[in-house]
C-alpha cells in the first residue's frame, strides 16, 4: 500500500501544475548541444539536397555553393545564441521562450529579411557595386566579395533580431509562453521538439528561401531552334545591362532564322 501510494505521488508531481518545463541552463547541457548538432547537420543537408536538384548546366560548383549557404550558416548560426541568450534573461521556461523567438523568426523574421534582401539588391544593382551582389564573387570567385555579402547579410539578421525582440516586448507574449509546451512532462522530450523537430522543419523551409533569394540569378527563355519545348538557359548576369542581354538574345534569334 505504501509503495503504491509513493508511486502515485511521484507520477502526480510529474504532472502537476507547478511543473516549469526545462530549467535555466538546458538549453547549453550535454543532450541540447548533441541535439543542436543534429540540427545543424540534417538542415543544412536541405541545401545539398537543393544544390543536387538545379538544372545540369546552371548547377553551381561547390566553392560557389559554400560561399552562399555559408552566410546562411553564420546568419542562422548568430540567431540560434541569440535566442538562447534572449530565453535565459526571465525566470520563465526557457525551452518555451526560445520556441517563441523561433517561430517568431521564421514568420515576421523571414519577412524582414526578404524585405532587406530585395531593397540592398535595388540598391547595389542602381549603385553597380558589383562586390555586393548576392551570388556573385567574379571570376575566379573572391573572397573579398564573398566577406562583402557575409557582412551585409548579416546586417540583416541583427536588423531581424533586433524587430523581433521588439515585437517580445509587447505585452501578451508572456501568456502564450504558458501554454506553449505546458503539457509536455517530459524535459528532454520538450528540448527535442524545441530544438529538433520543430526547427528542422521551419529551417528546411528557410535554408530553401533564403538560398534562393541570395544565389545567382539565371533566366530562361524559349529556344528558337527545333520544339518550343525545348528550352535554352541563357545566363543573364546582374552587372550586365538590359540592353547588352537584349542584344544578345536579338543575335541568337537572327541566326535561328536564317538557319
Amino acid at each position: 500500500m505504501f509503495v503504491f501510494w509513493k508511486s502515485s505521488s511521484n507520477m502526480s508531481d510529474l504532472v502537476s501544475p507547478e511543473y516549469q518545463g526545462c530549467v535555466d541552463g538546458s538549453l547549453m547541457n550535454g543532450f541540447s548541444v548533441f541535439i543542436q548538432g543534429l540540427l545543424a547537420v540534417l538542415a543544412f543537408s536541405t541545401l545539398m539536397l537543393k544544390r543536387f536538384r538545379e538544372p545540369v548546366g546552371v548547377r553551381r560548383s561547390w566553392r560557389i555553393w559554400f560561399f552562399d549557404t555559408s552566410k546562411q550558416a553564420i546568419g542562422a548560426l548568430c540567431m540560434h545564441f541569440a535566442n538562447i541568450f534572449l530565453s535565459t534573461l526571465t525566470n520563465e521556461d526557457p525551452c518555451s521562450l526560445y520556441l517563441l523567438n523561433f517561430l517568431l523568426d521564421a514568420t515576421l523574421g523571414m519577412l524582414v529579411i526578404w524585405v532587406g534582401v530585395k531593397v540592398v539588391s535595388k540598391i547595389v544593382e542602381h549603385k553597380q557595386l558589383t562586390l555586393l551582389m548576392f551570388g556573385e564573387y567574379g571570376d575566379p570567385p573572391r573572397i573579398a566579395a564573398w566577406l562583402a555579402q557575409c557582412s551585409v547579410y548579416l546586417l540583416l539578421v541583427a536588423l531581424e533580431k533586433s524587430v523581433v525582440t521588439l515585437v517580445l516586448l509587447i505585452p501578451g507574449w508572456t501568456n502564450l509562453e504558458e501554454v506553449v509546451l505546458d503539457y509536455i512532462p517530459n524535459p528532454q522530450l520538450e528540448l527535442a521538439i524545441v530544438m529538433l523537430i520543430v526547427p528542422f522543419i521551419v529551417n528546411s523551409i528557410m535554408f530553401w528561401v533564403v538560398d534562393s533569394l541570395t544565389m545567382r540569378k539565371y533566366k530562361k527563355r524559349t529556344s528558337l531552334e527545333g520544339s518550343r519545348d525545348c528550352p535554352k538557359q541563357v545566363e543573364v548576369l546582374p552587372n550586365e545591362s538590359n540592353d547588352e542581354a537584349e542584344v544578345l538574345l536579338k543575335e541568337d534569334e537572327d541566326d535561328a532564322t536564317v538557319f
